[in-house]
Formats: C-alpha cells, structure tokens, sequence
C-alpha cells in the first residue's frame, strides 16, 4: 500500500540517534544507567499523603504493604542526576507556563512535578484544578507558574463519524492552537497506540482520503508522530519555546507483571518497541526538540507500578502506571536537569 512504501525509507534511514537522547547542558547522558538505594536517604522525595493530597498514584495510600519501592534513585552510568531543587525550578520558570501533552503516563509525570513544586514552597496559595474540559492546571501565584496537562492520547485527530464509527486521522492535527503561546510542551504519546480489541480507541485509520481497517499499529504510530513532528516544525518558535518529548516509558503488562515486586530488575534490557521511531522521527526534525529519553530506567522498574494498589480494587491489575512518589520523580530529575543544568 502506499502508505507502506512511504514509510519504509524513514524507518530505513541511518540517523544520529544520539543527538536527541536525555542529555544535560553539561552532556551527560541521563538514559543509560541503574536503581540504586538512596543512602543519603533523599529518597522518597515527598510523602504523597501528606505533602500533596491532591495527587493521585499513592500507591501507600490504596493499601500497598511494602515500602522499598520507594528508597531508589536513578544513577546515570558516567555522571550524577542532581537531586531535584524546586525553588531553582520555580525561580528559573518565573511568569512561564509549562504544558505536558499526552496521555496518562504523561498525567503521571505532571502530578510529579506538581507535587516537587508543592513542597519546595508549601505555604504557597496554590491552584489545582483537573481535567476541566481535558485541561488541568497547578498554578503558583507567587511565581506567577503553571504547570499544565492537557489531555491527548493521540496528538493526531480522533474524530467521532456517525457511521464509520472512531476515525484516527494519521495525517491530521487540528487542535495545535491549545499548544501554543507556552514556554515548554513536554509531548508523550504511545500506550494509547498499543491498544488492542476492547480497549483499542479507533475504528478506522485515515491517511489522505483513504480509510484503513486494519494496519500494523506501530506502522499507524509512525505515521502520526511523524504528523506531530511536521506540525513542531510548521509552528513553533524555538527562540519562544521549548519543546520536549517524554518518552516511553515501558509497561510490565506481560506473563510475569508487576504483583509482589519489591526491587528493581537488572539490565541489560531488550530493545523496546516504539523507540527506534521516537528517535528516528526527532532526528529528522528541522526544529529542535529533547527528548527525554527514560524507557530503560522504566524496564528496570517492574516493581514500580500500582498493580492492585491503583485504587480501583484488587480485580484490577496496573502495570502501566507508576507509583507516586516513585519512578516519575526521577523523570523530573532528569527534566530539571535538561531544562536548567546542574
């Protein structure tokens, strides 16, 4: 099909894969390393209960017996990932807005970081509001910040036809007007596009005119990325905005899952699907973007995730989310550091 031969040639090409991956300022490299426990005992960075209530992900909270999931920081492999400074974050972020675009995952990382913020200034008067009309917001007056997740699973349309049903246009994006005017995106998409049968959120694919029932689901995922790519190139000024990509963070939905674990996993890790076109679609682009690249410090994190302790009862099983505080926090260590240096 056309859209096969297309494709192939971007997926072929050699690039230089090592230029978009989590590097500082400094150049270290950030994706490569492993789980150690925390002697300094920084590690938890919050108590999800008491600092931040309204927060969700408290693992410790929906019931979860164990605590040493909590004691682990990420060592990167040639360099130190300084602990996160919210006062440096909130200082250097002064009269900016921050968006995170994507999915729940992405949710996870923003109710992160809205937290860290939190407790580096927790007599400030806050404002936090959730998903009203797909946008929430944590703002800080003092420093005139918001912190923003926009809800969008896709980045590419998703439109709803009377008779066709859900149509997932690969070549469209029409609500990029919601991100811009911003001083850092921070985009995440991929988990919705592993979905399949009941939980699959399309129908039909769309490229052009020609609609497509069935098409390999990491093939469509290159497409739409590639559509995101086109419109960061198309619409943003680097000078005025930042712009960033979380990532993959890798689930545990697999024979062995995520119940009982206690400790982290030792490497090294398979190559993990989805990567290789996160990176050759970035490396392609004209405008520049960082990707923040924390796939292999969550495939060693098995025992990160909820499991039956997400909050909605012991029948259902969460290997795709993590724990608050836990893994995302280490993301927004290394986002500090990118942003901001040592």
């Amino acid at each position: 099909m056309m859209f096969t031969l297309w494709l192939r040639p971007l997926i072929q090409a050699s690039v230089f894969l090592w230029a978009v991956a989590s590097h500082s300022p400094q150049g270290c490299d950030f994706s490569q390393g492993k789980w150690v426990i925390d002697e300094a005992s920084f590690h938890p960075l919050y108590d999800a209960s008491r600092d931040c209530p309204f927060i969700g992900f408290d693992c410790l909270k929906n019931g979860r017996p164990d605590k040493e999931y909590l004691k682990y920081k990420w060592m990167p492999s040639g360099c130190d990932l300084p602990r996160f400074d919210g006062t440096k974050f909130l200082e250097k972020s002064t009269g900016k807005k921050i968006m995170f675009v994507g999915d729940s995952i992405s949710n996870n990382m923003w109710q992160s970081l809205t937290c860290l913020l939190h407790i580096a200034v927790p007599n400030s008067n806050y404002t936090f509001t959730s998903q009203i009309q797909e946008l929430s917001v944590f703002s800080i007056p003092e420093y005139r910040t918001s912190i923003m997740w926009l809800k969008n699973g896709f980045l590419v349309d998703l439109v709803h036809d009377k008779e066709k049903g859900r149509i997932l246009k690969l070549d469209s994006i029409s609500s990029g007007d919601q991100w811009k005017n911003v001083d850092v995106l921070i985009f995440n998409t991929y988990h919705w596009w592993t979905h399949t049968g009941q939980s699959q959120g399309w129908d039909y694919f769309q490229v052009g005119n020609e609609l497509i029932k069935n098409m390999d689901h990491m093939e469509a995922f290159k497409i739409g990325l590639t559509t995101w790519a086109k419109w960061v190139d198309s619409n943003i000024d680097p000078s005025k905005t930042k712009v960033l990509f979380q990532g993959i963070a890798a689930s545990h939905v697999d024979k062995k899952g995520c119940l009982r674990q206690s400790q982290p996993d030792e490497g090294p890790m398979p190559p993990y699907p989805g990567v290789y076109i996160v990176k050759s679609v970035i490396s392609n682009m004209t405008k520049p973007v960082q990707l923040l690249d924390i796939t292999l410090l969550t495939q060693l994190r098995r025992d990160g995730h909820p499991s039956i302790y997400a909050g909605r009862g012991t029948s259902f099983d969460d290997c795709s989310h993590w724990c608050l505080a836990g893994v995302p926090d280490a993301w927004n260590e290394i986002l500090h550091a990118v942003l901001f240096g040592n």
